[in-house]
């Protein structure tokens, strides 16, 4: 089956790729989960556009992309969240929480499917992030949950 990825798919490749995958994969995972459309002749304008505005999303070069990790590496990125008395939060902090705490932190605005938490943040304290700002860097923060 010959689809058009809309979203980006590990191990299968980036949105506007046009990739060949087994019709049950294609039919029972990627189609429900609008993560593709089907391939037509038609199709190959979304997938123009597609890639346009993954462009406009992207990195240019890999020297902007050092100097954006270096001013990632450099933020104090604080997160507020309800705890109880031992420490452990109500519920858990998302990678939208981490998004808008690296912007209010005066960090470069970072698209929240390129943020990776290591381990889900379920306590107060340090934990890691890592984010995905060109295709060879990754940048790795440290994230400080505190009470609030």
């Amino acid at each position: 089956m010959k689809l058009i990825l809309t979203q980006d798919v590990s191990g299968l490749g980036a949105p506007g790729d046009v990739v060949e995958v087994k019709d049950g994969y294609g039919r029972n995972f990627l189609l429900p989960r609008g993560l593709a459309t089907p391939w037509t002749k038609g199709g190959e304008k979304q997938v123009a556009q597609i890639k346009r505005a993954r462009d406009v999303r992207e990195v240019r070069d890999l020297g902007s992309a050092q100097d954006i990790k270096s001013s990632l590496e450099g933020l104090k990125v604080r997160v507020e969240a309800k705890s109880g008395e031992t420490g452990r939060l109500f519920g858990a902090v998302t990678v939208s929480d981490v998004v808008d705490a690296i912007t209010s932190a005066g960090g470069p605005s970072v698209d929240k499917r390129k943020v990776t938490i290591v381990s889900p943040i379920k306590t107060v304290g340090q934990h890691k992030v890592e984010v995905r700002v060109h295709p060879e860097v990754l940048a790795s923060l440290t994230v400080d949950v505190v009470s609030g």
